[in-house]
């Protein structure tokens, strides 16, 4: 493409390739080179294994989640009692 200045369309029409194989192509050739062709590039990609935490970080998220169930559960009886007093208050005047 680059020697005869082929456009996208003419090298597909040329070489009978699919619609914008060509721009790919060029794109990876120019990124990664001729090696960057070789690659097999079908199918799905990999996810890959899900990043693991260290150990100290992994223990630190769990002291935190359990401060904040504790920190939850204060503040739900916190309120429940708070609601108890204003009824009682609302008796009282009644």
């Amino acid at each position: 493409m680059q020697k005869e200045r082929l456009s996208y369309r003419e090298a597909e029409r040329r070489f009978d390739l699919p619609d914008k194989l060509s721009a790919k192509w060029e794109r990876i050739y120019l990124t990664e080179g001729a090696e960057g062709l070789a690659v097999e590039r079908r199918g799905r990609r990999s996810k890959g294994r899900p990043a693991t935490l260290s150990k100290q970080v992994e223990e630190d998220l769990v002291a935190e989640n359990q401060r904040l169930r504790a920190e939850n559960a204060y503040l739900k009886k916190l309120q429940a009692l708070v609601l108890e007093n204003e009824q009682r208050a609302r008796k009282k005047l009644k």
